[in-house]
């Protein structure tokens, strides 16, 4: 329990320092917040709790299939924010297009025999 805990702790710590400094520095915020640290840290933790470097090696695979699908929440927010949406619509919208970017690639990649 304890071990969760920290694990917690540290992804926790991560986002917020990632947004502390963001407010400082745009580019090193979006720097920092482009490095894939939370699927570094979920490979080192699914690895240390498991042992298994198939499970880590998946793991790594499915975040390179799903990392395309993502893109579309980073073009369409600052479209719609630049648009004048507000914050919050402009943040639903694009998340819910992103989730059918996701859906989308998934049918994609089942269609070429690739399972994640």
């Amino acid at each position: 329990m304890l071990y969760d805990a920290i694990k917690v702790v540290i992804t926790a710590l991560l986002v917020v320092a990632i947004a502390e400094v963001a407010k400082r520095s745009s580019l090193m915020g979006a720097i920092l917040a482009s490095v894939p640290l939370i699927s570094v840290l979920a490979m080192i933790w699914l690895y240390v709790d498991t042992r298994d470097a198939e499970k880590v090696a998946d793991l790594a695979t499915g975040v390179f299939w799903l990392v395309l699908p993502s893109l579309a929440l980073f073009v369409a927010l600052p479209i719609l924010l630049r648009q004048g949406v507000n914050f919050a619509l402009s943040m639903s919208v694009s998340i819910a297009l992103t989730v059918a970017a996701y859906f989308l690639m998934v049918l994609i990649l089942s269609k070429m025999g690739i399972r994640l």
